[in-house]
């Protein structure tokens, strides 16, 4: 410790003693400011990044010495004996009022400035989630405010709001989050290292949450966007999570299904134009043959191939064929229909799995 704090240390425990004299000598004494005055020395100690175990000691060690000092008195027949006990009582009440004194002023500071860098945190949050971005410096200069070290890249986290009740989860520092805006953020730095994955899944303890794509800093508002559209389709129950994945939907490996369901609308338009055939059959008959279709569609359309996945027999392949032939006619040959048709199939069957939908292809 150096020279100056230690001399501060030293000042402050002679004026608990002197003003401990002062308390001896006229008990009526307003002795508030005395408490303010300790109250100031916790809250210094707090501002400087200090400890209170240092000058709380120096209180105790004070108050042994003046102790032994009467006693020792006491026993020099300087002072009447009756007067050790009710000196003693008066001298440890003392201290500890200056230690609580000094205790609420060092808790008062260090919560106020818990307040302040969780709300500096809060706005780097969204510094780091702006769009259009901010820049690195301002970036930068926050993040020095807020104690976060700055990453060469982040993932955001968007965690669903309404699964938990009470306290918020604790997340490792070196994350920011904000647990009062919907969906709830996090914001994982170099997310792509050693145990990150871990440690998303131990914080947020099986909350529904989707993680967006890496990025780098100043595109975090693209993470927060696949994020946000990941965690929508995880509500409505599109994309599961793995148990592999510890509870948390992963946008990169989901990148197909998210392309695919971005605009519901342009996929109706797209299954009106290209599946409207199917809706000249019976439901029970448009699923088999939407069915069959699909998987045409994506096995090269090889009829042992198709009848292996869908175990059937290849003749009952064929017969489907054949009706699926005379339904679309020519466009099961147009490269571009099928591969318009092999995409509102395939976000037909993604939106069915999740109970959204009329369910009915065209």
């Amino acid at each position: 410790m150096d020279d100056t704090y230690m001399q501060g240390v030293h000042l402050g425990v002679d004026h608990a003693l002197q003003g401990f004299l002062e308390r001896m000598a006229k008990p009526d004494t307003d002795w508030e400011p005395v408490k303010a005055t300790y109250q100031r020395i916790g809250r210094g100690e707090a501002e400087e990044g200090r400890s209170l175990d240092s000058f709380q000691s120096a209180l105790r060690l004070g108050a042994r010495v003046t102790w032994r000092r009467v006693n020792a008195l006491v026993d020099k027949g300087l002072l009447p004996r009756h007067v050790l006990g009710a000196f003693g009582e008066a001298l440890f009440l003392h201290l500890d009022e200056m230690a609580a004194a000094t205790t609420a002023g060092y808790t008062e500071a260090r919560l106020h400035a818990a307040g302040e860098l969780q709300q500096r945190r809060a706005r780097l949050v969204d510094l780091l989630t702006a769009d259009p971005p901010a820049s690195a410096e301002a970036i930068a200069d926050l993040a020095h405010a807020a104690r976060w070290t700055v990453p060469r890249a982040v993932a955001v986290v968007a965690v669903d709001h309404g699964q938990w009740s009470g306290a918020e989860p604790i997340v490792p520092p070196e994350f920011l989050a904000r647990f009062d805006v919907q969906p709830a953020l996090l914001v994982v730095p170099d997310p792509e290292g050693p145990g990150r994955g871990r440690a998303v899944a131990g914080a947020l303890n099986g909350l529904r949450a989707a993680m967006g794509p890496t990025v780098a800093l100043q595109e975090g508002a693209r993470s927060l966007h696949w994020a946000a559209e990941a965690l929508d389709l995880v509500r409505r129950g599109v994309l599961v999570a793995t148990e592999a994945d510890s509870g948390i939907v992963r946008c990169q490996d989901h990148l197909s299904t998210l392309l695919l369901l971005r605009d519901d609308a342009l996929l109706d338009a797209m299954a009106e134009r290209r599946l409207r055939p199917l809706a000249q059959v019976r439901p029970p008959q448009r699923e088999r043959l939407a069915e069959t279709l699909l998987s045409w569609l994506q096995s090269g359309r090889g009829v042992p191939e198709v009848a292996g996945r869908l175990a059937v027999h290849p003749q009952t392949v064929r017969y489907r064929m054949r009706q699926l032939d005379e339904l679309f006619g020519g466009l099961l040959h147009d490269p571009e229909a099928r591969f318009e048709m092999q995409l509102a199939l395939r976000a037909r069957e993604l939106r069915r799995g999740g109970g959204t939908g009329s369910g009915d292809p065209g």
